[in-house]
């Protein structure tokens, strides 16, 4: 890469989007590496989370932001004003949306968000690999009737499809200059981070609907001996009966989350995994600003 090239772009970009429309998904598709935790509830994503794509024409740096929802708690408040307020920051900003013809009080939420910005808006149809291929134009249509995009690309982030279309039409807009970051940093997220957040993606994946998303985790320690990591952590819940779904009976649930992750894991840290993993309950978390802050997500942020 020859950062001296005049024709150099780099820039930042936020995805937005309701819960559960893809955007985690769709970022790791975009710079090939799993960063971001998925899983099929709305609100996986709780901060904002930076990775980076880097080629010979240029850097994009991502912001996968939490869903834009209805706060029902601090962390709910804090989670909507992080999506927010990346709005007004960024070069281009991504709306993922789902295929459909109906705009419902979520969508238009955010498109009076997006009237408010000067910036360029590259509307996404995400997961166009469950609709019919004529049905798209229809979806398109309902929505260049709502804002005016830079933009609209049809996209499948389950099957990647359109991802070098989507990344050239970024690049497009992205201001010239000097990367922000090496060529071959994928991600600012330290690895305790990313560590604990592929722990809570497992919880979330065992339990299905059983748990509601009073879950978050704690890394006690993580140490490097003898190229082995060795990880103690603790994943936290709301309620005594959370408590007991989380371990299982005679632990069995506990060491299939444990069991799921750490190849996970391994693959990251480039290194066998020792893992040992504790529930504990701390009731109304979500709601304690000591928590919160705690588990990494600064209620200040929401003021």
């Amino acid at each position: 890469m020859d950062q001296r090239n005049p024709g150099y772009k780099a820039g930042f970009v936020s995805l937005i989007g309701r819960p559960n429309v893809g955007k985690s998904t769709k970022m790791n598709a975009l710079v090939g590496q799993k960063i971001a935790i998925t899983s099929n509830k709305p609100q996986t994503t709780r901060n904002r989370i930076q990775t980076v794509y880097t080629d010979e024409e240029g850097q994009i740096v991502f912001l996968d932001t939490p869903g834009i929802h209805k706060a029902k708690n601090k962390l709910g408040s804090y989670m909507v004003h992080v999506a927010e307020r990346t709005l007004s920051e960024v070069d281009v900003i991504l709306w993922l949306v789902e295929p459909s013809t109906f705009i419902g009080a979520g969508e238009r939420h955010i498109i009076e968000q997006l009237k408010k910005t000067h910036t360029p808006v590259i509307l996404v149809i995400n997961k166009t690999d469950t609709v019919k291929r004529e049905e798209i134009l229809l979806f398109i249509d309902t929505y260049r009737k709502e804002l005016d995009f830079a933009e609209v690309v049809p996209v499948s982030a389950l099957k990647k499809d359109n991802t070098d279309t989507l990344l050239a039409c970024i690049m497009k807009y992205l201001p010239y200059g000097e990367p922000f970051y090496d060529e071959d940093t994928i991600t600012d997220q330290p690895q305790r981070q990313i560590v604990a957040e592929l722990i809570r993606e497992k919880v979330l994946r065992c339990l299905e609907e059983e748990i509601p998303h009073g879950v978050a985790v704690a890394i006690d320690s993580m140490k490097f001996r003898k190229k082995i990591c060795h990880i103690e952590a603790v994943i936290v819940c709301e309620k005594d009966s959370h408590k007991g779904m989380i371990i299982g009976k005679n632990g069995s649930m506990l060491k299939k989350i444990g069991s799921m992750a750490r190849p996970e894991m391994e693959k990251l840290l480039e290194c066998r995994v020792n893992l040992q993993l504790w529930v504990k309950v701390k009731k109304d978390w979500r709601d304690s600003d000591f928590l919160l802050k705690n588990f990494g997500y600064n209620p200040k942020d929401t003021e």
